[in-house]
C-alpha cells in the first residue's frame, strides 16, 4: 500500500525530467507552468485549505508548536556547526536550505494520498508556520553582514511570497468563520485541483544531474541530514509534545522530504553557491525515492498510523 501510494509521485517528478529533456511541449513552457503554479494554483490550494481547517483546535496548534521548535531546533545546531568550522554564506546559506526548507508540492501531495482531506488541512497549517520561517533563516543564512540590507530583503521575500499571503489570508478567513461564500470554495477548489500534479511535473522539469559532479562528500552529508536526521528529530518531537497520528505524519514527512527547488532562485539572487544548491537539490530528490517510503514504513512500524 506504502508503494503503490508513493510512487506516482515521483513518477510524475520523472516524467516531468523527461518531458523537459525532450524539449516538450515547448522550451519556454516549463518556467511559465512553475510561475502559474507557484503565484496562481498552489495558493488557492493553500488558501482554500485553511480556510476550512480548526485552526482554533488545540491539536492545530500543537502540531504548529512542533513544526517551528524542529526547525529551529535544526537551525541551532546548523550554526553551531559553522560556529566550530566556519564557511562563508556563499556556502552556508546552500547548506542551511538543503537541511531546512522542504519540497512543498511533494510534501502535500504525499499527506494528501496518506492522510486525505484531514491531512490536507492540517499541511495547510505546517505550512502557515514553517514557510515564512524558513524563508527567514535562509535569507539570514545567506547574508553576509549588512543587516540593513539583509531585513530590507527579509521583509520584501515574506511579503511578497504568494505561499505566505495565501497563507495568512486563509487564516483571516478561517478565524472569521465566514467560509467562502458564494461558490469561492468551488471556483478555488477548481482552481488548485492542477496544483500538485503540475507541481511535481516542474520539479522534474528542474533537475539539474550535470550539478551532482561537484563536492559528493558534501551533497552526501547534507542529504544524510535533510532525509534521515530530520525525520528522526520530527519524531521525537513528536513524541514529546504528545501529537496525534496524522499531526505526527505531517512534521515527519515535512522533515522527510527533499529541498525545496525555489531554493535555488534564493541562493542565486543573494549571492550564494547556485551550483552546490543545485547539486543539493537534485541529489535529495534522486535519494528521496528511496528514503522516503523508508522513512514513512518506519513511522508506520512504530505505530504512527
Amino acid at each position: 500500500m506504502l508503494f503503490l501510494t508513493i510512487w506516482p509521485l515521483f513518477a510524475l517528478i520523472c516524467a516531468g525530467y523527461l518531458l523537459a529533456r525532450k524539449g516538450f511541449p515547448a522550451e519556454g513552457f516549463w518556467p511559465a507552468a512553475e510561475r502559474m503554479n507557484y503565484f496562481v494554483m498552489f495558493p488557492a490550494l493553500l488558501f482554500s485549505s485553511l480556510a476550512r481547517a480548526p485552526i482554533r483546535d488545540p491539536e492545530v496548534l500543537r502540531l504548529g508548536a512542533a513544526a517551528m521548535l524542529t526547525l529551529l531546533i535544526a537551525a541551532a545546531l546548523l550554526a553551531l556547526a559553522r560556529w566550530l568550522r566556519p564557511a562563508p554564506a556563499a556556502r552556508f546559506g546552500p547548506a542551511l536550505q538543503g537541511v531546512l526548507r522542504f519540497n512543498t508540492y511533494l510534501g502535500v501531495a504525499a499527506i494528501t494520498s496518506l492522510a486525505g482531506p484531514e491531512g490536507l488541512s492540517r499541511a495547510a497549517v505546517y505550512l502557515a508556520i514553517a514557510v515564512p520561517l524558513v524563508n527567514l533563516l535562509s535569507i539570514l543564512a545567506l547574508s553576509e553582514g549588512g543587516a540593513t540590507g539583509r531585513w530590507r530583503r527579509l521583509v520584501r521575500t515574506i511579503f511578497t511570497n504568494p505561499l505566505i499571503l495565501a497563507c495568512l489570508a486563509g487564516i483571516a478567513v478561517a478565524l472569521a468563520g465566514t467560509g467562502l461564500p458564494f461558490g469561492s470554495g468551488a471556483f478555488f477548489s477548481l482552481l488548485a485541483q492542477g496544483s500538485l500534479p503540475l507541481g511535481l511535473l516542474c520539479v522534474g522539469a528542474a533537475l539539474q544531474p550535470q550539478a551532482l559532479r561537484q563536492d559528493m562528500t558534501a551533497l552526501a552529508g547534507i542529504g544524510a541530514l535533510r532525509l534521515l536526521a530530520m525525520p528522526v528529530l520530527a519524531t521525537v518531537i513528536a513524541l514529546l509534545m504528545g501529537l496525534e497520528p496524522v499531526s505526527a505524519l505531517i512534521l515527519v514527512i515535512f522533515s522527510a522530504i527533499p529541498t525545496a527547488p525555489t531554493a535555488y532562485v534564493l541562493t542565486r539572487q543573494l549571492g550564494g553557491d547556485g551550483p552546490f544548491m543545485a547539486g543539493i537539490i537534485t541529489s535529495q530528490t534522486l535519494a528521496a525515492v528511496l528514503t522516503l517510503p523508508l522513512v514513512v514504513w518506519l513511522f508506520g512500524l512504530m505505530g504512527g498510523n
